[in-house]
């Protein structure tokens, strides 16, 4: 051995054992009693995957965006091309007031009124389409397609 201490030679001190690994835990018999089935592919063309999407029938709670988008444009044209934030919204809110539905006026979960939320995603469509243009932050304004789209809002 070496000629250092007993407490400082490497000698003395063995690697540590580690410890045990736990045993597996035991399967439920469930997963034994649910076989699993085995799927068909889908041959691409056949009537299953042709079938129309299902729409709900069920009433709207809020406004769509793409309820909105015509008032959104209609309102901004009305201002000569350009307005605040703010000002959209109390604008929008005097035109579409009586076509809001009941749960337009609670929060969604970012605390923001449901029906400025749908404007919200309405004018991002507009900007989409090249409607409008992001001129400055609070600011909606409409390109020159959108001061000359023919606009005509459902009532």
């Amino acid at each position: 051995m070496c000629e250092l201490p007993f407490s400082q030679c490497v000698h003395g001190r063995p690697e540590p054992v580690p410890p045990p690994k736990p045993p597996p835990a035991p399967r439920t018999s469930r997963a034994k009693a649910t076989p699993r089935v085995k799927v068909q592919p889908r041959v691409p063309g056949t009537p299953a995957t042709r079938a129309a999407p299902v729409r709900s029938t069920a009433p709207r709670k809020w406004t769509s965006p793409e309820e909105l988008r015509p008032h959104v444009l209609a309102t901004l044209q009305e201002a000569g091309g350009e307005l605040d934030v703010d000002d959209v919204f109390t604008r929008l809110e005097e035109r579409v007031g009586d076509l809001l539905r009941p749960g337009d006026h609670e929060s969604n979960p970012q605390g923001e009124l449901r029906w400025r939320a749908a404007a919200r995603k309405a004018r991002k469509a507009l900007m989409d389409e090249g409607y409008l243009t992001a001129a400055a932050p609070g600011v909606w304004r409409l390109t020159e397609s959108g001061l000359h789209a023919d606009v005509t809002p459902e009532p």
